[in-house]
């Protein structure tokens, strides 16, 4: 077999396959959160990742804490996930029917995270997070979402009202296309405050870990406060842990809160880099999805037999120790980097919940979206973001994401994220001045 040519070998560029990108593609992007129009200068293309790096087409190494937005735990092409993909791969990539790997994701799903009982295997979180939604209307014959500002559950219409992510780096209150009736019957509340859990409410949507604002934890008593207003009224809890689900500890953010709710939505860690998503919670709730019950849901490509072989490798590399040791790690990294923009005169936050780690500007420590956006309007964002990946060190694009450190990510990658930290930090604060 001939060798692939590495990146830069074929002449191409960025800038190059940008122009050719916008030709054919809206904006030059599959997805808006990929586009640099938030921090200035053109998109790099990704030709390969191994580890903690990826190289672009022009054969730049950059030290990647994307990891495609939580999904790669690994890091980049994990040998045993490349070996499962392309294991089921050569026996078939999509059939229609059932599978064997199906009833095996579900069940590690199911095994770690107690109260979930039953799992509906889908293709994306967006996918998972509109289904559980019905489910809940389905449940409780009621129309009524309660949802968090900043938070993001996807692009289906009933949801994007308040969302954080993307939505909120475009400066979008919801998305133009979407009806009034889309969004009638959800009600928006700021994070980390309890609402008004009415008669008319089917179910309260929250991320238990705020991961599209930044990384905004849950003040104490807040998810308790929730699981007991939803018990008072007769609403479900549906914990949207698409990015925490697998990522903050065995069992995802019910371990680390404590919290059971009554359906859960996963994807990112669960698909091991392609696309998957899940949802499930008890056995009553889901036991009204078609086919056994009223409420419908279908997907030709759910269940995808290479996307569960590679969810399933991924899952198979965690245990409780291995989140212990990366979560420590993080923390350590927190600090390092806190001290770092403070010895360079920045005000800045660096929240830290498991190996989840966020970037603030500012004084005071943010818990909700007005905070994460009073961030954002500083600006300063841009500057460090373009600043880091000047030294090979590669962020999201937009103020409102957080940052992935992965377990192929070691101390020597940590020191020199630090050195690269400390460098844009006074890049920051040459221009505050």
């Amino acid at each position: 077999m001939a060798e692939r040519p590495l990146p830069g070998a074929r002449g191409l560029t960025n800038a190059g396959l940008e122009l050719r990108a916008r030709a054919v593609t809206p904006g030059g992007v599959n997805s808006p959160v990929r586009a640099f129009n938030s921090v200035g200068g053109a998109p790099y293309f990704v030709a390969r990742g191994r580890g903690a790096y990826v190289w672009d087409v022009e054969g730049r190494r950059l030290l990647d804490y994307v990891q495609s937005y939580g999904a790669s735990i690994l890091g980049h092409a994990h040998p045993a996930v490349v070996e499962a993909v392309a294991r089921a791969a050569a026996d078939g990539t999509t059939f229609g029917a059932p599978t064997e790997r199906e009833v095996l994701l579900a069940e590690a799903i199911c095994e770690r995270v107690p109260g979930c009982e039953l799992v509906r295997l889908v293709s994306s979180g967006t996918e998972a997070a509109m289904s559980a939604v019905r489910v809940a209307r389905g449940f409780t014959g009621r129309p009524g979402v309660v949802k968090f500002a900043g938070c993001y559950h996807g692009h289906s219409d009933g949801l994007l009202a308040g969302g954080g992510s993307g939505v909120a780096t475009l400066g979008l209150p919801g998305s133009a296309g979407v009806p009034p009736a889309a969004v009638a019957h959800t009600l928006v509340v700021p994070y980390n405050q309890m609402p008004d859990v009415g008669p008319d409410v089917a179910c309260v949507i929250v991320e238990p870990v705020a991961a599209n604002m930044g990384l905004v934890a849950p003040v104490p008593g807040f998810l308790e406060g929730l699981r007991r207003a939803c018990d008072a009224s007769g609403a479900l809890l549906i914990f949207d842990e698409v990015i925490t689900g697998f990522r903050v500890a065995h069992g995802g953010a019910s371990q680390l809160t404590g919290v059971q709710p009554d359906l859960w939505c996963f994807g990112k860690v669960i698909g091991g880099g392609l696309p998957m998503g899940a949802f499930g919670g008890r056995r009553d709730v889901m036991g009204v999805l078609a086919p056994d019950g009223p409420v419908y849901q279908a997907g030709t490509l759910s269940g995808n037999p290479v996307a569960t072989a590679a969810g399933l490798a991924v899952l198979a590399q965690l245990d409780t120790e291995t989140y212990r040791d990366l979560s420590a790690r993080v923390a350590q990294l927190g600090r390092d980097l806190s001290v770092a923009l403070g010895d360079a005169g920045v005000a800045a936050q660096v929240p830290v919940v498991g190996p989840l780690l966020g970037l603030f500007f500012g004084e005071a420590p943010v818990t909700d979206f007005d905070g994460a956006r009073a961030s954002a309007g500083t600006g300063h964002y841009p500057a460090f973001f373009r600043a880091m990946l000047a030294r090979g060190v590669a962020l999201a694009p937009g103020p409102y994401e957080v940052t992935f450190p992965s377990l192929a990510h070691t101390a020597e990658d940590f020191e020199l994220t630090v050195e690269a930290a400390t460098a844009a930090a006074r890049a920051v604060s040459a221009e505050q001045l």
